[in-house]
């Protein structure tokens, strides 16, 4: 009798949808951007497109999308093509255009604004003065969208020259 020994292979189970490509949620203006293309499309993004956008936003390719999801790469390109292009291409007045590379995505949505810029991080004292402060000026609701004017004065302490001279230091060295 002859025995067969066959070797399955198991990949470790992969993470909801929603933990994967988190970062992009760093440099990305998300929630935002969900709801733009939820309009365009008519209907919420499902949870795959909304993972395949965020792969795109880290910078992936699609071919690299679908290895770090252990899926077959020429179906991430073929939803891709039938969803999230078709989608931002709608949403940036690009319908027409066909899609050379898809960094074009991201430079579409970074110029749409959807890109976050990462602000200068300074210590806040924790007892700031009490002379801030933060007025709504106006409110108007206008082509679906509200409009929220501000006034906002903050007054904090300057940081000292040897702080400032750090904080140089430290620009310089992430570049």
């Amino acid at each position: 009798m002859l025995e067969s020994h066959q070797e399955i292979k198991t990949h470790p189970p992969m993470p909801p949808t929603d933990e994967q490509f988190t970062e992009a949620a760093n440099h990305w203006d998300l929630k935002t951007l969900y709801l733009d293309l939820a309009a365009v499309k008519g209907k919420p993004l499902t949870p795959v497109e909304k993972l395949h956008l965020r792969g795109l936003l880290c910078g992936y390719s699609p071919a690299e999308i679908a290895e770090k999801l252990q899926k077959n790469p020429k179906g991430v390109e073929t939803d891709l093509c039938a969803t999230i292009y078709k989608y931002v291409k709608q949403f940036v007045g690009k319908g027409n255009e066909k899609i050379e590379n898809w960094r074009n995505i991201n430079e579409w949505l970074e110029e749409a604004g959807y890109k976050t810029k990462s602000p200068t991080k300074l210590p806040i004292p924790d007892s700031l003065s009490e002379n801030n402060k933060l007025n709504v000026t106006n409110m108007t609701v206008e082509n679906n969208q509200i409009r929220i004017d501000v006034f906002l004065q903050l007054t904090i302490p300057v940081p000292s020259e040897a702080f400032i001279q750090n904080l140089d230091l430290n620009k310089d060295n992430n570049n």
